[in-house]
């Protein structure tokens, strides 16, 4: 009895094990089909719908091949004809309220990350400046005296700041130092300058309580004129200035605050101009669970839904390349017919 069915037990599990092989085979093969750019774009969603476990950490970041950069997106705001004329008071702003913008990037993502910059918001910086520890004249991006690594934050961005310093104090108003993953709509920023004297002690962004009160690097923060004319002379003093390893953002408010310069109410009402996450983790409530750092370092009462975010917003953080070109068309580009701004 036993060897009448041996041999049947054998043949299926036979069948089995080939069927199984045959499916597991087909399946590597179809995602191997998968092109470079394909997967990239799933780990760009996966990066977008995260949310960071650390005001400071890195492992957000998409892993861009900077070998393979994208074609250009071309914008031409000023000829299309739906644009004539609309943007009067930003021009007039343009030239009455300067801002230079300094990025933070490195040789490996500014082809890619400092691509999208360039050509999106960057273009309506009076001064647009890619600090990487590279100088590359095709970009261009200026090479500062650090090597790259994320224990070379604060001394990088110390280094970008005294260059700023020496270079162009006088041809800005505002001065804003942003990350190659931060999108910034200049024009806001410009209008929240407009109200202010850029002699006074200005530096604005995304407020945090902890560790002495500064503004979130990633979101963003502004100094004035003439916030950085007292704080420039002293980023040599390593009493006033300190050169430890702390994280860039915090460091610098440290330095900020050593010279009388403190975190200034950016706010409109309640609602925040300065973002450190992308548009759908501030305006979709429970996207950043209430047991994340973010609830803890904020400076003012938190608000998810439309209170999040000041229809004037600055800036938003983590904002992959792709998403940079769908926030330039969504702000700058679509319109709804028969609605004026």
């Amino acid at each position: 009895m036993f060897r009448r069915h041996i041999l049947p037990f054998i043949i299926g599990l036979g069948i089995g094990i080939l069927s199984s092989y045959t499916l597991i085979s087909f399946t590597f093969h179809e995602a191997s089909k998968l092109s470079l750019k394909q997967r990239l774009a799933v780990h760009q969603r996966a990066a977008h719908d995260h949310v960071p476990e650390s005001p400071h950490g890195h492992d957000h970041e998409v892993k861009e091949d900077a070998s393979s950069p994208r074609p250009s997106i071309k914008f031409d705001d000023k000829e299309e004809a739906h644009h004539k004329d609309s943007d009067r008071v930003a021009r007039m702003l343009y030239n009455t309220t300067r801002v230079l913008c300094w990025v933070m990037t490195s040789p490996r993502s500014l082809h890619v990350k400092g691509k999208a910059v360039k050509e999106t918001w960057g273009k309506r910086c009076n001064i647009l400046l890619f600090m990487s520890s590279q100088q590359d004249d095709s970009f261009p991006a200026i090479g500062l005296p650090v090597e790259e690594g994320r224990q070379n934050l604060w001394p990088k961005t110390r280094e970008a700041w005294k260059y700023v310093y020496k270079h162009h104090l006088n041809d800005a108003e505002y001065f804003i130092k942003a990350d190659d993953d931060t999108f910034i709509i200049v024009e806001n920023l410009r209008h929240l300058g407009s109200q202010h004297k850029p002699s006074d002690l200005h530096y604005w962004g995304r407020r945090f309580k902890p560790l002495g009160d500064y503004n979130s690097g990633g979101a963003g923060y502004v100094l004035s004129r003439g916030a950085l004319e007292r704080v420039g002379p002293i980023l040599d003093d390593s009493e006033k200035c300190q050169f430890k390893d702390l994280n860039e953002d915090v460091q610098i408010g440290i330095c900020l605050r050593n010279v009388g310069v403190t975190p200034g109410d950016s706010r409109d009402g309640i609602r925040e101009r300065f973002h450190p996450f992308v548009p759908e983790h501030h305006l979709i409530p429970g996207r950043v669970p209430k047991n994340n750092w973010y609830w803890q370092y904020i400076y003012y009462p938190g608000h998810e839904g439309l209170d999040c975010c000041s229809d004037y917003s600055i800036s938003f953080h983590y904002v992959s390349p792709d998403h940079m070109y769908i926030l330039e068309y969504l702000v700058y580009h679509l319109r709804p017919y028969g609605i004026s701004h």
